[in-house]
């Protein structure tokens, strides 16, 4: 718990942290209305409360960078070896790292996705298309589902903060990973086009927030899990990385 609390006192004396969380949660809600600004008719397969979400394409890189900056300052000024000094259990410091950040993405994605919600419905309802509510089946699933997108994007963050111990090149990796690939994935040949627009973690996880499934998409909370199980796994080769490199 101490190790804890020393990593809350670091990350909330930072300006970053507030200002990455408060453009998360600006920019979700921005992008959101912008996204659905032009809507003059809903299509088929309307779904409200995913079109409110839209703004997640640019959110998720803020908070995904949110989590490298509770990392990658510390090997920028050098004070990484005394955190190591001060905590020589490497796996500890790191997972220290990763419950505060997993606190404020929480809390960070929990606002971003209800007030991106109640923005964009609100407007659809004033432009007199339909919008969603809390009372709709699948609307309070997506909602939390969509918060815990953002949290896990963070945790990924961190990982990848501690895997490169550069900011710059964090946001080199989070951009490919979370914006070029599923950007690129439908042009490439298939299968792997096929393949890479359902089953890359960031494509199968954003299935957790929508409400009317589209063709050949995964469930939700299988998309979810995919995400997850890639966090994971970044997350185990960020914990030994952390051993078996000089500090």
């Amino acid at each position: 718990m101490r190790t804890i609390r020393s990593e809350w006192t670091k990350l909330r004396g930072l300006r970053s942290t507030w200002i990455t969380a408060a453009s998360t949660v600006g920019s979700g809600a921005a992008l959101g209305v912008l996204g659905a600004a032009d809507l003059t008719a809903p299509p088929e397969d309307w779904d409200p409360t995913a079109a409110s979400l839209k703004g997640f394409l640019f959110a998720q890189l803020v908070i995904g960078m949110l989590g490298a900056l509770s990392v990658t300052p510390e090997y920028a000024t050098g004070t990484i070896g005394t955190s190591l000094a001060a905590v020589p259990a490497r796996s500890r410091l790191l997972a220290a790292k990763a419950a505060v950040v997993a606190a404020i993405a929480v809390a960070t994605g929990l606002a971003t996705t209800l007030v991106s919600f109640a923005a964009v419905q609100l407007m659809l309802d004033g432009a007199g298309l339909p919008p969603a509510t809390l009372a709709d089946p699948g609307v309070p699933r997506a909602l939390v589902g969509g918060t815990l997108y953002l949290a896990i994007i963070a945790l990924i963050g961190v990982a990848v903060g501690a895997l490169t111990r550069s900011t710059t090149s964090s946001l080199a990796v989070l951009v490919g990973a979370l914006l070029l690939v599923p950007a690129l994935a439908p042009g490439l040949p298939a299968p792997l086009g096929d393949w890479l627009a359902r089953h890359w973690p960031i494509t199968a996880g954003q299935a957790v927030y929508t409400v009317v499934p589209t063709d050949g998409a995964l469930t939700p909370w299988l998309g979810l899990a995919i995400l997850a199980a890639a966090a994971a796994a970044i997350s185990t080769a960020s914990h030994a990385a952390l051993h078996t490199r000089d500090a």
